[in-house]
């Protein structure tokens, strides 16, 4: 549960208060790091990251104090964020909805997820190792996965996580085979996971 929820305040105002977007946006237009947000608004690396992921939500004093620290309004980042708020529908390339052979973006524009979806015969060329993580739905046909030096097949149905930073490489098993592969796009930074 939200911190601000939690104090009695109004879940509308907290629900708006889902920035991130918008505050990594300004902090880049101004060339800043987060450590350098961190000292000038006084809240935490961490904190900030999980802002700026929508990991966290930040309460109007921390809003006010982050807008501050990034030479803007607390209300103009709300309504930057609000502007960033999107809901696309990506069709089916075939009239019968069937996909084509080749690959897909089912997310278009820059966001925290990418996905794309394959269709036929798929060989990667060369070996792969994204930052954040990546999931990878087999919805018809098989592929084989080479991970970390162990193979894998999967089938129709099949689900494989790779974490970021995991060396991998994949091909389809025949022309029937639509794989979805949906990442954390490499622009968003994860924090680790916590020791213990």
């Amino acid at each position: 549960m939200d911190a601000d929820a939690k104090d009695g305040k109004d879940p509308k105002e907290t629900e708006r208060l889902r920035v991130g977007t918008a505050v990594r946006r300004r902090r880049r237009a101004l060339d800043l790091t987060l450590a350098s947000v961190a000292e000038r608004s006084g809240l935490s690396v961490p904190f900030l990251s999980q802002i700026e992921n929508d990991r966290a939500r930040p309460s109007r004093r921390s809003l006010q104090r982050l807008a501050e620290a990034l030479e803007t309004s607390a209300d103009r980042l709300i309504a930057a964020s609000d502007a960033a708020r999107t809901v696309a529908v990506s069709r089916a390339a075939g009239a019968d909805g069937a996909g084509v052979a080749g690959a897909r973006r089912l997310v278009h524009g820059r966001h925290q997820l990418e996905a794309l979806e394959f269709a036929g015969e798929h060989d990667t060329e060369g070996e792969f190792q994204h930052r954040n993580d990546e999931l990878m739905y087999v919805a018809d046909g098989s592929v084989e996965v080479e991970a970390e030096g162990r193979a894998y097949r999967l089938g129709r149905g099949d689900t494989l996580f790779l974490s970021g930073g995991v060396r991998h490489r994949w091909r389809s098993g025949g022309a029937e085979t639509r794989v979805v592969v949906v990442t954390v796009a490499e622009h968003i930074e994860t924090p680790p996971p916590p020791e213990g």
